[in-house]
């Protein structure tokens, strides 16, 4: 996964996501998918109406992880480790995050977040997703990425990714994104620095998806942090 991470930077910067190609193959994919009802890949299924969560379905990857996952996590989690510091560092935290993937998944361990939130989603018909934030322990990773396993238009219509910015003392604004097949979108856990007259500020990021019309939709979402067990 060859990629201009200075340029990924740029971008989230200035738009606070970006979206790129993970070069993962349609047959790459199709083998994520078709591993989907496979019990023994996962530790926990959601039923997404259960919850008034939306509609649909997404389960949680057991370690270790699918190679080409585990491979894509390692490779983004680095570059974007630099990113999520500068962030770090704009609002004088004095905290850092560590340099790869194996170091980050120990800090989390040594709080007892160990279970993996790595997933794969499936929506069918007007299939959904509420606007939210995956958070999931006191320690997270203020990126995340998302991956999309089918081609719009063609596997499904509509369930667009909405992301709902929320500016302090102003209306939300949504951006709405139509990522192609094998598309990685990154974009913020909880919120994005903004810079301002007076320094950097604060502005929260959620997202959601939007009501799929036909079809059906796979995605994988991958969230560096792990869970509380």
């Amino acid at each position: 996964m060859e990629k201009d991470w200075t340029a990924v930077r740029e971008e989230m910067n200035e738009r606070g996501l970006a979206i790129l190609s993970t070069g993962i193959s349609g047959k790459q994919g199709d083998e994520l998918i078709s591993n989907y009802e496979n019990p023994n890949s996962y530790h926990k299924a959601i039923t997404v109406e259960r919850y008034r969560f939306g509609l649909g379905e997404y389960k949680y990857f057991n370690y270790p992880l699918p190679g080409l996952i585990q491979t894509r996590s390692e490779n983004a989690y680095a570059p974007l480790s630099f990113i999520a510091n500068d962030r770090m560092k704009g609002l004088n935290t004095g905290r850092l995050f560590p340099r790869t993937f194996s170091e980050f998944q120990t800090l989390c361990h040594a709080h007892k977040q160990t279970k993996p939130t790595v997933l794969i989603l499936k929506y069918g018909q007007e299939g959904h997703n509420r606007i939210h934030q995956d958070l999931c322990g006191d320690i997270f990773f203020p990126i995340q990425l998302v991956v999309l396993l089918n081609e719009p238009g063609e596997d499904d219509t509509g369930c667009e990714l909405i992301l709902a910015q929320q500016t302090p003392r102003a209306q939300a604004k949504a951006i709405v994104l139509a990522p192609r097949n094998g598309d990685m979108l990154l974009f913020p856990t909880n919120f994005r620095l903004v810079k301002g007259t007076r320094g950097c500020y604060r502005v929260t990021m959620k997202h959601g998806v939007s009501e799929i019309r036909e079809g059906e939709r796979h995605t994988v979402g991958i969230i560096f942090h792990d869970a509380i067990s």
